[in-house]
């Protein structure tokens, strides 16, 4: 089974000893070399990364890599075959699936995603108006109702709702990664023409891919796949009381 999982990192960072992983300096344009594959060779949007992010590994892969099923981790996170609390990394790193446990699951379903992240008090469209820029998310829906208006029911579900797959992580099949690409990136080409984040600060500047985040799941309601949720281990610490924190200030501000 060819199965290629692209590990999306701007720096040098521990890599799983396991051929099925494949490290891809996202944002390589302009930056020195790393040693990994570069987003910036081939067909390519690499210059866009800072407002993009990891989407411009995956549009390098979409237009460049030739494989039968392809998905994509973080250098910092990566699937789990269970969960573990602990602080301790080298345990952490032990519970990362590798290439046999890919496998087992592609057999039996479709797509493999992260669990779900659950909002309890937002729904998928007011946690992102709180937390980023309302219009862009209008001007995304308008999009969606114009290039693909089949998609306008789901999109409709997908933002009522309370739970959401984040962190654009997956595996699947490529011709299904390929039509979600496609279908992706003529939204948010659009959308980039649409809107004008000149004024935008760093973080706002990733509009495209914190959307991304979103109309994945609205690709994903629509296509009503096999999906098998898998849990997600964080190689760094994460402070969730911090999190917590901002997402408040954010909803009552």
């Amino acid at each position: 089974m060819d199965v290629k999982i692209l590990v999306a990192t701007h720096k040098k960072y521990w890599m799983p000893d396991d051929d099925i992983y494949i490290p891809i300096h996202v944002g390589r344009e302009g930056k020195a070399d790393l040693g990994y594959i570069g987003d910036n060779i081939g067909d390519n949007i690499s210059a866009k990364n800072a407002n993009y992010c990891e989407l411009t590994g995956l549009y390098w892969a979409h237009k460049n890599l030739k494989c039968d099923y392809i998905g994509l981790c973080h250098y910092r996170r990566y699937f789990a075959n269970n969960k573990i609390h602990t602080n301790n990394v080298e345990k952490k790193k032990t519970v990362i699936l590798h290439r046999k446990d890919y496998e087992e699951l592609l057999k039996k379903y479709d797509v493999i995603l992260p669990v779900k992240r659950n909002y309890y008090i937002e729904t998928v469209r007011s946690q992102y108006e709180h937390a980023h820029n309302k219009h862009d998310l209008d001007e995304a829906e308008k999009i969606i109702k114009e290039l693909y208006p089949e998609y306008s029911e789901a999109f409709t579900k997908v933002m009522s709702r309370t739970k959401l797959h984040i962190l654009n992580m997956f595996v699947m099949k490529k011709n299904l990664f390929d039509e979600y690409c496609s279908w992706l990136f003529n939204i948010l080409f659009e959308l980039e023409k649409r809107i004008d984040i000149n004024s935008y600060n760093q973080y706002e500047a990733r509009v495209f891919g914190f959307m991304s985040e979103r109309l994945f799941n609205v690709w994903l309601e629509n296509k009503q796949l096999k999906v098998k949720e898998v849990s997600v281990v964080n190689l760094e610490k994460v402070n969730w009381v911090r999190k917590i924190n901002k997402f408040l200030i954010r909803k009552f501000r």
